[in-house]
């Protein structure tokens, strides 16, 4: 019988996505992990020991030497891609990726477009090309990875219409983003498979992207990502494979954060310790990590929300960076029913603990 595990934010994103995952790649080694939402704007923190890796084109049980999977639901830009996997491969971590036929592929003018857009830009972008990137496949000028391994000229044809769709008229300029692009697609061997691919591993570690309360879908418009975060995706991909044993992983900070604009309940200045290793600090685009208390019924809507998804899964919580404030925390507010409850005292993952009873 298979089973699945799948990893969910329940804020606005930098939850602890990464760690929850290296925590399950631990526990189960003979997994495959699966993006099923996003893409290369993802920014996953692992640490094991003195290794140190953000994991944004690959999903974040590579490190420990788990193999990526990035369904269709996903983007993936080929220059990203190639430049983490020199930094991967030289870290020892695991850099076989297989990617859904499906799947968007980012271009460089995807990436100018999230970058040079005003209104991306009041709405929120990390300029990493996903927003242009799935709202472009919505139209005419589509680019999947398939098309990667098409015959060259056609892939040339529709890179070419790309560069006219967003305005791009002078040759040479095309010519140069075109060029720098197809060297690094001929850099790396694309494995293209679809989810019967997934049959081969007895476990799938679903990995999600940013969190519930940024889902397209269902966030505060139009301060949102252009994916749904919740486990619509994860759950289809089960049911696809036939598989009903499901744990999905809920993840929360100790406190709220939100990168970038839009709302946020209880935002205010927190004084935290143990904070070295922050990751997500500042962005050009989307400005300070800002951040607040937590906000029960906010969470208990995102739990509720999320349950709609995924009818019959068992549910558990896991409560990261508890060693970065003091504070009482409200658990016993939500009303959710959890397997267990998860508590981490620092980034890396062997520091996980069972707290279940704690907060009963």
């Amino acid at each position: 019988m298979k089973t699945a595990q799948i990893v969910i934010g329940l804020g606005f994103g930098d939850e602890g996505k990464g760690i929850t995952t290296d925590f399950l790649a631990k526990q189960n080694p003979e997994s495959i992990v699966i993006r099923f939402s996003g893409g290369q704007q993802a920014a996953h923190t692992v640490i094991i020991g003195d290794k140190k890796h953000v994991h944004s084109s690959f999903a974040s049980g590579a490190l420990r030497g788990l193999p990526s999977y990035y369904s269709e639901h996903c983007t993936i830009h080929p220059v990203f891609l190639f430049n983490e996997r020199e930094e991967l491969e030289e870290k020892g971590g695991n850099i076989e990726l297989n990617i859904h036929p499906l799947a968007k592929i980012t271009t460089p003018f995807d990436v100018w477009q999230n970058r040079n857009n005003v209104r991306n830009l009041d709405h929120g972008t990390c300029g990493k090309g996903v927003g242009a990137t799935m709202k472009r496949n919505e139209g005419q000028y589509k680019l999947y990875a398939i098309d990667l391994i098409a015959p060259r000229q056609m892939l040339l044809e529709k890179l070419e219409k790309i560069a006219y769709y967003y305005g791009f008229l002078n040759e040479s300029e095309i010519d140069e983003e075109v060029n720098h692009f197809l060297e690094v697609i001929d850099e790396i061997k694309w494995n293209i498979s679809d989810y019967s691919f997934l049959e081969n591993f007895p476990n799938l570690i679903f990995e999600g992207s940013q969190g519930i309360l940024l889902d397209m879908d269902h966030g505060v418009f139009p301060n949102v990502t252009y994916a749904n975060t919740t486990s619509k995706n994860a759950c289809e991909i089960c049911k696809k494979l036939q598989i009903e044993d499901i744990n999905i992983y809920y993840v929360t900070r100790s406190y709220s954060t939100r990168h970038g604009n839009g709302w946020m309940s209880n935002e205010r200045e927190l004084k935290l310790k143990n904070n070295e290793e922050e990751t997500c600090v500042y962005n050009e685009f989307q400005g300070q990590l800002r951040r607040g208390d937590l906000d029960y019924n906010l969470l208990n809507y995102a739990l509720k929300l999320d349950a709609a998804y995924s009818l019959n899964a068992k549910r558990n919580l896991v409560v990261t960076c508890m060693d970065q404030i003091e504070t009482d925390y409200g658990f016993e507010n939500l009303t959710t029913e959890f397997n267990e409850i998860y508590g981490s005292f620092s980034p890396d993952s062997k520091d996980f603990k069972q707290m279940t009873s704690l907060f009963q």
